[in-house]
């Protein structure tokens, strides 16, 4: 039988299936991907919280969706930190990456197109949920690394001690379930 958690997010109501991660920790699975309304309404308040902001920044891939809408609603450019290098890609960045949600190691990568598009540019970072930090700063060394400067770094939500950080901006938390 599942088990879900009531998310109230950006005047919409949720239910997130929870989902173990380990015989000691559950998490409720905040999936965007599909969510229209939800992504519009997130974004149209999250917006209402930032800094000014030259390109957006996100890993692949499940904030994806947020990033563009984010573009449209704004008209600013959107880059993609992939998990793996594609044929199009000049001369990589590349960083290392766990997760919560991922079982091993990832790898972030942008190309050299995408690394000019943060050359020099105030970077907003975007992801759909920010639990232990370690994506977040995955993304911050590619920000680094590129040359572009930080903006903000924001999140739909801040997952357990994660919404504890004054260096993030978010929308709402979402609780860790311990058993």
């Amino acid at each position: 039988m599942a088990e879900y958690y009531t998310l109230k997010i950006a005047g919409l109501e949720r239910k997130l299936e929870k989902f173990p991660v380990n015989d000691k920790l559950d998490i409720a699975a905040f999936i965007i991907f599909g969510d229209v309304e939800l992504t519009v309404a997130g974004c149209a308040e999250l917006l209402k919280k930032l800094p000014e902001f030259d390109v957006i920044l996100t890993p692949e891939a499940k904030s994806i969706p947020i990033a563009y809408e984010m573009a449209r609603q704004t008209g600013k450019p959107y880059v993609i930190a992939r998990k793996g290098v594609k044929v199009y890609m000049r001369n990589p960045l590349h960083v290392n990456v766990t997760s919560i949600t991922t079982k091993n190691e990832q790898h972030l990568f942008l190309g050299e197109t995408e690394v000019n598009m943060l050359k020099g540019k105030r970077v907003l970072i975007i992801d759909d949920v920010i639990s232990t930090g370690e994506s977040l700063a995955a993304v911050r060394e590619l920000v680094k690394e590129a040359g572009g400067e930080e903006a903000a770094a924001c999140a739909f939500l801040a997952e357990g001690d994660a919404a504890d950080r004054k260096d993030i901006i978010f929308l709402e938390k979402l609780p860790l379930f311990f058993k």
